[in-house]
């Protein structure tokens, strides 16, 4: 059995607490701990101290194909765990593999099926002597530990995860103000990009814009009048979705500002929005009226980088990201990053933020870094970034040329920021 664990569900100890008493509150605590229901996920959630106060967490869709299970367990414990001098060090380890059964299959054959990959994470994490305290398979409404072998409290066909809403754990999430805003999917499909028939014109005039605007933005001074341009067409999109109340806070919903969006004018803010200081202007929405209306915009926007444009999509998931990270919305900001490093593994913004969010820090530093550069802007009385100097004089973005490979065109586009060694958790 586990031990008795303290968990708050939240980084910050002013909130309230709950006590979990062993494998079956785990089970039930975990879509509020993470926001939402971790369908064919891996979850790892930190312990600390005597009485395993929940710390750091992450979460990983589990590959497809065992023969990665071993290396990506001995990633993920890495990533969690870290060296030892870290302050942060936890002093053990949750687990959670969360599945439900293949077409055929029963859920106690999904349970056995995961079982290697749950030891895999047992070995890895004890090899840096951080032993995991509970592993639990979780299945079609019902949960099974592969660390307790009694089964009085654990038997062969599993135990129901209470649906109901009136547990102990429920209501103390619902007097927290913590809501679980459905499945990982469901929040996933917000920014799925846009499908055919739909997709095809968005295409199109993608590959207008890129044409049109790629060569002015390495054009030496000619960046600044494209990053006017493009904050010029992303403030008028945002005062649009600010005089347009949402439909619902749902796919519908986002079906809806869809149509608020024309196709050129989504493609020049999406390649606009691939130069590193317009995307940063662009993140001072994010709080009192503007926070809201730029989520809708930036998910919106997400879902029109379609085709081979896909990977331009990392800039406005991430900026949906920082939107939900900065109003408090943690579990939100996660699966934005998330979606982010999926299109471009690489990007800085993305991974430094999400990060940061994993580790619980407070995103008000950052918001008033962003306050100040707007307040310096108004005061110099113009409304574009300055341009960085690189060598030789030239304007330092990030707009060196490159190609997509494996695409049926070769079309110029801008990259973005590759330097950095944040790791994705």
């Amino acid at each position: 059995m586990t031990q008795h664990t303290e968990s708050s569900a939240s980084h910050p100890p002013r909130e309230p607490r709950v006590t979990l008493r062993g494998p079956a509150d785990l089970a039930e605590a975990l879509p509020f701990v993470l926001g939402f229901h971790p369908d064919d996920s891996i979850v790892m959630v930190a312990l600390h101290g005597a009485r395993g106060r929940f710390g750091g967490r992450l979460r990983l869709g589990i590959p497809a194909d065992p023969a990665e299970w071993r290396h990506v367990a001995a990633q993920l414990a890495d990533c969690l765990i870290g060296e030892a001098s870290r302050p942060d060090r936890p002093d053990g380890i949750a687990v959670f593999l969360c599945q439900d059964p293949r077409p055929g299959e029963r859920p106690q054959q999904t349970m056995e099926r995961l079982r290697p990959l749950a030891q895999h994470l047992r070995t890895a994490c004890g090899a840096l002597d951080v032993p995991v305290m509970e592993a639990l398979c979780v299945s079609d409404g019902r949960w099974w530990s592969y660390c307790c072998p009694d089964i009085g409290c654990c038997p062969p066909d599993g135990t129901p995860i209470p649906q109901d809403g009136t547990s102990v754990m429920a209501a103390a999430a619902a007097y927290a103000g913590i809501q679980v805003r459905g499945t990982l999917k469901e929040m996933q499909a917000r920014y799925a990009p846009l499908r055919p028939p739909r997709a095809a014109p968005q295409e199109t005039a993608l590959d207008q814009a890129c044409a049109e605007l790629v060569p002015r933005m390495l054009r030496d001074g000619d960046i600044l009048t494209v990053r006017e341009e493009t904050l010029t067409l992303a403030e008028a999109a945002l005062h649009r979705f600010r005089t347009t109340p949402a439909a619902s806070d749902d796919t519908a919903g986002d079906t809806h500002d869809d149509t608020l969006l024309a196709d050129a004018e989504a493609a020049a803010i999406i390649l606009g929005l691939q130069d590193r200081e317009t995307r940063d202007q662009a993140a001072e929405w994010m709080e009192g009226q503007d926070a809201a209306p730029a989520l809708r915009l930036w998910r919106a926007l997400a879902r029109r980088c379609v085709g081979a444009y896909t990977d331009h999509s990392a800039a406005p998931l991430t900026l949906a990201g920082w939107v939900c990270w900065s109003v408090g919305d943690e579990p939100a900001a996660r699966v934005a990053f998330d979606r982010a490093l999926d299109a471009d593994p690489e990007y800085t913004f993305a991974k430094l933020l999400h990060r940061a969010c994993n580790n619980g820090l407070d995103p008000e530093p950052l918001r008033q870094c962003l306050r100040q550069e707007r307040s310096k802007r108004q005061a110099r009385g113009t409304t574009t970034p300055q341009p960085a100097t690189g060598p030789k004089g030239r304007p330092a973005t990030d707009t060196s040329p490159a190609t997509r490979p494996g695409t049926r065109r070769q079309a110029h586009r801008p990259t973005r920021t590759r330097k950095g060694d944040g790791r994705r958790c």
